[in-house]
């Protein structure tokens, strides 16, 4: 299990669970499959932007395994 606070560790295709905009306060997780990488820089204390399959947009908490 890692936090998804850098770039190089997040590939399209993988298992990750992200907090959505609407649920930060809550810490609400989803999970599901990395489509596009939609965070340029290579760090982020929040966490890494991502969109799902299916459209989600979220800052990835975790990487599944």
């Amino acid at each position: 299990m890692m936090d998804g606070n850098r770039r190089d560790k997040i590939k399209q295709g993988a298992r990750v669970l992200i907090v959505q905009k609407q649920d930060q306060r809550t810490g609400k997780l989803t999970e599901g499959e990395v489509e596009r990488i939609l965070t340029n820089s290579l760090m982020h204390p929040h966490g890494i932007k991502v969109r799902l399959v299916g459209g989600i947009v979220g800052r990835v908490k975790q990487i599944l395994p």
